[in-house]
């Protein structure tokens, strides 16, 4: 995760040591702004992205997590068809119901503040209506949220029938969004102050996902599971011990991916970047190995 707070001159850097030193895949932020970084230097996402596409050649990129606070499916589709486009089929779309209206995304557009339940709703048609829009040609939606009126999706994405869905999800409609229309399910556990409490609650979340799974009849080989592993109470890179027992534990609980932050100068996500450089050289490899 490289945070879309740097001029391009420094931001360019990471992106090709993200590739360089053999990650699977990197992502940036959605936001208009975020938490304690608001009154700082940020950048949009999606134009990150396709820069990041053009100084890279393997490495899958993505959004961790776009959301419906202050996008539109129908303007979004395009978006997402050309970076897709432009990353030859290595874009991932990571996809959330987004912040509450106390944050600055959901202030700074001025609307009205939504209840748990409205977001919810929200988020499953903007999920729907990107599913229909990537995949169908003229394509026509009317919802309570959005409308879409023979929208074109002309050439469509490089990746068929469409680029892969990681839904981000913690309740028990989210999960069941996960596994309908997911490629991927990502999770960024429960807020807890113990690392062991935070590790529980993304047991509880795998187990409930895999019942969800089987709910639903979606086959769990089918699905890929991601979990963000600075949201615990210790950031990851804070250590090269730190990073490998999260990345244990992770891998104990049948998650196939995890994700981790560029370490900072400053809160949150401070660390070392030679703590990365000693992970990625040295444990990188054995986890890509470990089946």
């Amino acid at each position: 995760m490289i945070l879309p707070e740097d001029r391009w001159w420094a931001a360019e850097p990471k992106w090709r040591a993200a590739e360089e030193y053999g990650f699977d895949h990197a992502w940036t932020y959605d936001h208009l702004g975020w938490r304690t970084l608001v009154d700082g230097p940020w950048f949009s996402a999606v134009p990150t992205l396709t820069a990041a596409a053009m100084v890279t050649s393997r490495i899958r990129l993505g959004t961790f997590v776009a959301s419906p606070v202050f996008r539109h499916p129908v303007p979004f589709a395009r978006e997402l068809i050309t970076l897709d486009d432009m990353s030859d089929g290595r874009f991932i779309l990571g996809v959330g119901a987004g912040v509450d209206a106390s944050s600055y995304d959901g202030q700074v557009l001025g609307e009205p503040e939504l209840t748990a339940k409205e977001r919810a709703d929200r988020f499953f048609e903007f999920v729907e209506a990107l599913d229909g829009l990537l995949t169908t040609d003229k394509y026509d939606h009317k919802g309570a949220y959005y409308a879409a009126v023979g929208a074109r999706n002309v050439p469509g994405p490089v990746q068929r029938p469409r680029l892969p869905f990681v839904i981000a999800a913690n309740g028990p409609r989210t999960l069941r969004l996960a596994a309908r229309y997911g490629t991927g399910w990502s999770t960024t556990g429960l807020k807890n102050k113990t690392v062991d409490e935070w590790w529980n609650g993304v047991a509880g979340l795998a187990k409930r996902f895999e019942e969800t799974l089987a709910e639903v009849g979606r086959d769990p080989s089918t699905i890929n599971r991601y979990v963000n592993i600075d949201a615990s109470p210790v950031f990851s890179l804070s250590s090269v011990e730190a990073f490998a027992d999260a990345a244990g534990r992770a891998g104990e609980l049948g998650f196939t991916d995890i994700v981790t932050h560029w370490p900072r100068s400053g809160s949150p996500y401070e660390g070392r970047e030679t703590v990365l450089e000693v992970v990625a050289g040295d444990l990188l490899p054995k986890l890509q190995e470990t089946p």
